[in-house]
């Protein structure tokens, strides 16, 4: 295990003298998730991979949504590469990411996807390495994770930055995302979350949606939950999935995409809240999982 360690220690030094222009920090990694399926996760992660894309970030969207995966679907794009072709013919993970609109990069999610986390040692490395390598090319990794938690995406989830928790304003999907929220808060009291409230019939609905997680959340956790915004309930959302282009690009003007605009510079103007002050970046704790 001393060996494993010293090993990953080395591949991170020669990753930043690799890298020297971006070697100040790694990229901020990010989970999106929810409490179930069908509020829009992987939407609300494409356009808002898509939106910090547009304002000058380098943004890679991962897509782990085991079983599920639909990145690509909403692109509109074959998948021609996912994680799992990355152990299987023994490619590079460089060799795996697609580029989609405004220069988005992605990786497309796969079947086998779970088994990153029983892999053998000599995998475990390789993946770690590339992730590694990538980690200071982008500014953000968007991890679209699926919907509920498992053990295994308890790990990633756990390792990120920060969590979206995206959720409606449906009881049903409130009692989930709270479900889950208190879940991933008894495994780290720390990690920062963000709410995002999707569908949003209106902003005053949203906003006593948000307020009353907040309030279960603060009373029962002991947390405060940061509601970083609505995305408004939309038809040309559903439309823009029909033409698999999304709505971001297909309907610039639309409410949907003026409300994912408008959540992504308030995301960008409080980066100095508490939602920054982890001191761990995502490699670092990552890597403590295969010691």
């Amino acid at each position: 295990m001393n060996d494993q360690a010293r090993i990953l220690r080395e591949q991170v030094i020669q990753a930043r003298k690799n890298h020297p222009s971006t070697s100040k920090k790694e990229a901020k990694a990010i989970a999106v998730m929810s409490g179930k399926g069908g509020v829009g996760k992987s939407n609300f992660s494409l356009n808002f991979s898509l939106s910090l894309q547009k304002k000058g970030y380098k943004v890679l969207l991962f897509d782990m949504d085991i079983g599920m995966a639909n990145i690509d679907i909403l692109l509109g794009n074959t998948q021609r590469y996912t994680i799992i072709h990355m152990f299987e013919s023994s490619i590079s993970m460089d060799q795996i990411i697609q580029s989609g609109p405004e220069g988005l990069s992605y990786i497309a999610g796969g079947s086998g996807l779970k088994d990153i986390f029983h892999f053998n040692e000599q995998k475990r490395n390789h993946f770690l390495s590339q992730l590694q390598e990538l980690a200071f090319n982008y500014d953000y990794i968007i991890f679209d994770m699926g919907a509920g938690i498992t053990n295994d995406s308890l790990q990633m989830i756990l390792s990120c930055n920060e969590i979206f928790l995206v959720t409606t304003c449906e009881p049903t999907a409130m009692t989930d995302a709270y479900s889950a929220l208190k879940f991933i808060h008894n495994h780290d009291q720390g990690i920062p979350f963000q709410l995002i409230i999707n569908r949003a019939i209106n902003r005053e609905h949203a906003n006593k949606t948000a307020g009353r997680l907040q309030s279960v959340t603060k009373q029962f956790l002991k947390k405060e939950l940061i509601h970083l915004g609505s995305v408004p309930d939309d038809k040309f959302v559903s439309m823009a999935v029909m033409e698999q282009t999304p709505f971001l690009i297909k309907y610039p003007s639309c409410l949907a995409s003026r409300g994912i605009e408008g959540l992504t510079s308030r995301y960008l103007n409080e980066r100095t809240s508490s939602a920054t002050k982890n001191t761990h970046t995502f490699m670092t704790k990552l890597r403590r999982l295969f010691r």
